[in-house]
């Protein structure tokens, strides 16, 4: 029986500040691509400079394709507002219909980011649980530390905490409100379906003195471009009970903002808290053998060409 042949996906993959952006825009205009985010915080409207978006080009007149950078459409970035509701399963249905229209233009799709469950999720064709939101429930984790939501689903589900990040609330709160409506483990819930597409995957892998100077340049010039005035703003807007806001670099300013802490410790904390995640990042990658791990564009170009 002949093999159905699939449509092509490059995954550009990496930590944070690994410069995915950068080498994924450089590919996409080599071999005529567009590029949809893998990012579970560039999906937010007005969380910008925190989230690294890549600069929009003011200029964009095409309607059809609002976020473009350096000439290369880009997906999956500006397209809910800090205090909506989102996850896995909402990002895996947009990001499809996203990547099948770039097919359907005869454009080769590049998926890049760093968040490893996004990724997954469109690679693996992963089915999730359709469970909504349990208001009360949420309302009462949103209360807690990662700490003691860790510690819950650890008893819930003792397999899936394992593998889940244990830093991001978010993430816990919604496998806690999973395993309780269903009365089964989150992980287990979790379904591979047939691929979708044939998928190279491409991974920046840099040294760890490398990574940590341009996490630290980064987080400098995120502080010039006006990181403070970001946060003040969201939080008159929204406040601090959404999810989004507890993301790395708007979590930190809490106590800043109390008059707890000065400035320059927000910036350590958030280079701290970055390098960590970054760590967390390789973790979860690693697990990932099909991942061809390079160092420049030139071997990624040669990836492409020999694999497409």
């Amino acid at each position: 029986m002949k093999k159905e042949k699939l449509p092509k996906l490059i995954v550009i993959l990496g930590p944070t500040a690994s410069g995915k952006t950068e080498l994924a825009i450089k590919l996409a205009k080599k071999f005529n691509g567009e590029i949809v985010s893998a990012d579970s915080r560039q999906v937010y409207r007005e969380m910008d400079i925190g989230t690294a978006k890549p600069l929009k080009q003011q200029e964009a007149k095409d309607k059809k394709q609002e976020y473009i950078v350096k000439g290369v459409p880009h997906y999956m970035i500006d397209i809910v507002n800090p205090d909506e509701e989102f996850n896995v399963a909402i990002y895996k249905k947009i990001a499809i219909k996203a990547i099948k229209n770039i097919q359907k233009r005869e454009k080769l799709p590049f998926l890049v980011g760093g968040t490893g469950l996004y990724i997954q999720a469109i690679v693996d064709n992963i089915d999730f649980p359709r469970v909504p939101p349990q208001k009360k429930l949420r309302k009462k984790l949103e209360k807690k530390t990662k700490k003691e939501l860790f510690k819950i689903y650890r008893e819930l589900d003792p397999e899936g905490a394992k593998l889940i990040d244990k830093e991001n609330k978010r993430r816990l709160i919604r496998a806690i409100e999973v395993c309780k409506a269903t009365k089964k483990s989150f992980w287990q819930q979790r379904k591979k379906g047939k691929p979708l597409f044939d998928v190279l995957q491409i991974g920046i892998k840099l040294p760890k003195t490398e990574l940590k100077k341009r996490v630290e340049k980064r987080i400098d010039k995120m502080f010039k471009l006006g990181l403070e005035r970001e946060v003040k703003k969201l939080i008159k807007k929204y406040g601090w009970n959404i999810p989004s806001m507890q993301a790395i670099d708007y979590q930190e300013w809490k106590n800043y903002f109390k008059g707890k802490i000065k400035l320059e410790e927000i910036k350590k904390e958030i280079k701290i808290h970055t390098l960590q995640f970054s760590k967390r990042q390789m973790t979860w990658f690693k697990r990932n053998k099909r991942i061809h791990w390079i160092k420049n564009y030139q071997k990624a170009k040669k990836l492409i060409k020999k694999v497409f």
